[in-house]
């Protein structure tokens, strides 16, 4: 998989500039806490955006490949970063239909855990001593 991204940079450290992809545009700074103008999406948030994308997509497809009765998904995520460590936690919610059985229940939370395990970009940060977190709620409509 080849991945192509431009970054295009105005005016210095209280500037900003555009970062574009394939299906992604989008405007990042410097943070305004360490003298940036504050004005885009820091390179942290790009990061956690990713790894909260590539484990959103991965347990879509563990929840579909389970033919779970999925009605709705939202993922949450948190990054606390500190000197000595790195740590995001995801917030999965899953929200199954009304005739949900407790097994379809407990397979979903199974899910949840099990996407944070194949998500490449997370097993990616992980090597770099970032720890993740999953926090699933399951729920039926």
């Amino acid at each position: 998989m080849k991945v192509n991204v431009n970054a295009v940079w105005n005016d210095g450290v209280k500037g900003n500039g555009t970062l574009n992809a394939n299906f992604l545009e989008t405007k990042i700074a410097i943070p305004a806490s360490i003298g940036g103008s504050g004005d885009g999406a820091n390179p942290k948030e790009i990061l956690v955006s990713s790894v909260t994308t590539c484990y959103t997509a991965t347990l879509v497809f563990v929840l579909e490949s389970r033919k779970l009765p999925v009605v709705e998904l939202t993922v949450d995520s948190e990054a606390n970063i500190a000197d000595n460590e790195f740590k995001i936690t995801h917030y999965p919610h899953i929200v199954l239909s009304s005739d949900a059985n407790q097994e379809q229940i407990e397979s979903a939370q199974r899910a949840a855990e099990a996407a944070e395990k194949g998500c490449e970009v997370g097993n990616l940060l992980k090597k770099a001593d970032v720890k993740i977190e999953v926090q699933a709620k399951v729920s039926a409509k």
